[in-house]
């Protein structure tokens, strides 16, 4: 985490004081904070301040609109529960709300109204605990999820709130046609086709270098992913477009998609998804895998196979590229599945672990390795939830 986020996490914890209004004073002066309302910003992150006479406040904190502006960034909660006793800190991006409490009923994915309650906010997240200056830079770097799909979670576990969609349901010959698609997998990755689908990324990539690399240092992960996947995705017209924009510093935005994979390929044999993944090597996050759903409805075509297009940049530039299987054995053990979305219209979605992605990159001698019986095991888990 930056350093300036570091150095606001040691002064809220050190600063005493009884007052909201002298905390945020101090921060402000301390950090040259703009204000939007009861939001405090600067370029690295943005606060809401709250008092309360405990650790366990309800306090209605924001309202769901206006944290959608500052999303991208450390969005965080400051606490203050007076002279004698510790301030508390809370990250407070949509990742780790559990619902929306106040003035929701009418509250949609085409109509963001509604304020999140202290309570709301996640205090446990994948086992790290939401409150310690230790553990924020590992929970910021699960907020890779688009605003658009923790949306979609926020609405369906608020109450009186009828979800969109539902679970892909399984019958026994879509649980047959996932589980053969290992085998697929296994058989695609010594054939020709995955000579020529690497080839064609490849082709792709060095046809926009530059532009991934300007790309590159766009601090929002979501706009950045998504201008990098455009830019290798395109045809030759849009992609001259894209190249131009972004020279002059004309950052186009994008709607999520609602497919797997950037790029689709049909072969012979069967159809290839391929996600494209910058992994900034830099940068501690754990990026988006895939839509449970989604991609186990894929599977239920036997031969479909998904790939992740790998793409690692340091300060030098790009330094690594791998087209990996999501079965291989190092992906399948750092795929991290979001529990809280259990349970509801969708069986959520997965992430993986940004040092295994790390380690694929650097790993000049790398093959796709899969293990058949892991990766069945891996899909009937995800089938079960």
């Amino acid at each position: 985490m930056k350093n300036k986020i570091k150095e606001f996490i040691s002064q809220v914890l050190s600063f005493e004081t009884d007052s909201k209004a002298e905390m945020i004073s101090f921060l402000s002066d301390k950090f040259a904070l703009s204000q939007d309302g009861t939001v405090f910003f600067c370029e690295h992150f943005a606060i809401r301040v709250s008092y309360s006479k405990s650790k366990s406040f309800s306090n209605t904190v924001l309202s769901l609109s206006k944290l959608q502006k500052y999303d991208g960034k450390p969005f965080f909660v400051v606490l203050v529960c007076g002279k004698g006793l510790p301030n508390y800190i809370y990250l407070a991006n949509t990742t780790f709300l559990s619902k929306i409490s106040h003035s929701s009923q009418q509250l949609s994915q085409t109509n963001i109204r509604g304020s999140f309650n202290g309570s709301d906010i996640i205090k446990t997240y994948q086992g790290l605990e939401n409150c310690t200056a230790e553990t924020f830079e590992a929970l910021f770097a699960f907020h890779t999820l688009s605003w658009e799909e923790n949306l979609r979670r926020l609405v369906a576990n608020t109450n009186n709130i009828v979800p969109v969609g539902k679970q892909f349901e399984i019958s026994n010959t879509d649980k047959e046609n996932i589980l053969s698609s290992v085998d697929f997998a296994a058989k695609f990755l010594q054939s020709e086709d995955f000579k020529d689908l690497s080839q064609d990324l490849e082709s792709r990539l060095n046809s926009c270098r530059d532009g991934i690399l300007c790309a590159a240092h766009i601090e929002n992960i979501n706009i950045r992913g998504r201008l990098i996947e455009a830019l290798i995705t395109s045809d030759q017209e849009h992609r001259q477009t894209l190249l131009e924009a972004v020279k002059n510093e004309e950052i186009p935005t994008y709607n999520t998609k609602n497919t797997l994979g950037d790029y689709c390929k049909t072969y012979r044999n069967g159809t290839t998804y391929t996600d494209i993944k910058t992994k900034i090597l830099y940068l501690h996050s754990n990026p988006k895998a895939y839509n449970i759903d989604k991609f186990l409805e894929t599977m239920s075509d036997a031969h479909s196979i998904l790939l992740f297009y790998l793409i690692g940049i340091d300060e030098s530039g790009i330094v690594a590229t791998r087209l990996v299987s999501a079965y291989h054995n190092a992906l399948v053990d750092a795929t991290i599945v979001q529990s809280h979305w259990s349970g509801r219209n969708s069986r959520g979605v997965t992430q993986f672990r940004g040092e295994t992605l790390n380690d694929i990159l650097q790993d000049k001698d790398f093959v796709n390795v899969l293990d058949t019986e892991k990766a069945r095991t891996f899909l009937r888990k995800l089938m079960s939830i």
